[in-house]
């Protein structure tokens, strides 16, 4: 039976920001912490060398895609997903709900599952509480995650009612299945469920009322960060953390930007996973703890000497200048978005760490002041 559960330690707390230790049958990690997103069982751009000299703790897979390409029986015949990449480190796949939700009329959610057309080459394919697990099985992550539906932001009530109560029976009939099988690459494999609801608070009361009536290894918050008001975000996190267990890790799914991890984790958050940072990079616009700017801009042609972020300690900062990296982007060598990624990454990890150490000082509204106070003042001119 998988019924090993991680184990999570709370260290300290400043209000409601938490550090924590959670630890799998691959290694400890420390909370709170931000995922780097390898979609494709790669974090675009870089490869594992890059991401261990980052010190990225654990990352992030996506069930769609690896079941669409590769496909989970060709990763499973490699050894598991950690065989298959060469990452030794835990391991969390998304159930693959929001990018078939993302599909808009290319996918039909029913009580069994939702049937999908792959946004490859139009074939069609169905995902189920069971298959979704089953999959994820086959991948051997450390973290899975139960099929839910995000619902779109603006959706009427009624519809995220009943989409919430459905995320709900998915999570269950996932919970079965995980409880009866058997990890398939030697390491226990925890499961996590998706709080859904919407904007709505006493949908997302009823949703963790329904969801704790068994014990999970952690809880994820689901359907933010998809077109609603920022306030609402906020206030949607702040009570689903308020609500859930404190002995379980809490993970804030797709956000976000720089204040959006602080002001998640002032409220509670542990765990964290975005694209921005990455996406950003391949794009030019670059993080600094005085602000985001674009790495192409005019004003950069001659800053000879200056890296992009002077207290930064990754490998784009510490080789490289400005100027030259202006010029990558411009000729659009591919190593330009390799090095703003590495420098997007840094960043973000580095924030959290900051988190976390200013957390385990006391310090924690004194650390989330300066830095928010610094994106305030420069957000466009670090």
């Amino acid at each position: 039976m998988n019924d090993s559960l991680p184990s999570f330690h709370l260290q300290a707390s400043c209000g409601n920001a938490r550090a924590g230790d959670l630890e799998s049958t691959r290694g400890l990690v420390h909370t709170p912490l931000f995922m780097p997103v390898g979609t494709r069982a790669s974090v675009k751009t870089l490869d594992t060398r890059d991401l261990l000299e980052l010190g990225a703790q654990i990352l992030l897979a996506n069930t769609y895609h690896l079941f669409l390409r590769p496909g989970a029986e060709l990763i499973a015949r490699a050894g598991g997903l950690h065989s298959f990449m060469s990452w030794s480190g835990p391991l969390l796949t998304d159930s693959g709900g929001f990018q078939v939700y993302s599909l808009g009329e290319l996918r039909e959610v029913r009580e069994e599952g939702v049937e999908f057309r792959s946004h490859l080459d139009g074939s069609r394919h169905t995902f189920t509480p069971e298959s979704v697990v089953e999959v994820q099985r086959l991948l051997g992550s450390d973290i899975m995650m139960a099929l839910d539906e995000c619902p779109p932001a603006h959706a009427e009530r009624s519809y995220v009612e009943r989409s919430m109560e459905l995320s709900c029976r998915w999570a269950f009939r996932c919970r079965s299945v995980w409880l009866q099988s058997e990890p398939l690459h030697g390491s226990a494999q925890a499961l996590f469920p998706v709080i859904q609801g919407g904007v709505h608070e006493d949908l997302r009361r009823r949703c963790i009322d329904e969801l704790s009536r068994e014990d999970w290894p952690g809880l994820a918050i689901g359907g933010l960060s998809v077109g609603e008001p920022l306030p609402a975000m906020r206030a949607m996190t702040e009570l689903c953390c308020g609500l859930m267990p404190v002995e379980r890790p809490r993970y804030l799914m797709g956000v976000g930007s720089p204040r959006d991890i602080l002001e998640s984790i002032d409220l509670g958050v542990d765990l964290f996973d975005c694209v921005l940072p990455t996406r950003n990079a391949r794009k030019a616009t670059l993080f600094t703890r005085r602000g985001r700017y674009s790495a192409k801009a005019a004003k950069y042609k001659e800053h000879f000497d200056r890296p992009v972020d002077p207290e930064c300690r990754c490998y784009t900062c510490r080789t490289y200048d400005r100027a030259y990296l202006r010029h990558l982007y411009h000729v659009e060598e591919f190593s330009a978005m390799r090095l703003g990624t590495i420098h997007n990454l840094c960043y973000f990890m580095d924030l959290v760490r900051g988190a976390r150490r200013a957390i385990l000082d006391g310090r924690w509204k004194d650390y989330l002041k300066t830095c928010l106070d610094a994106y305030a003042e420069a957000e466009e001119s670090p």
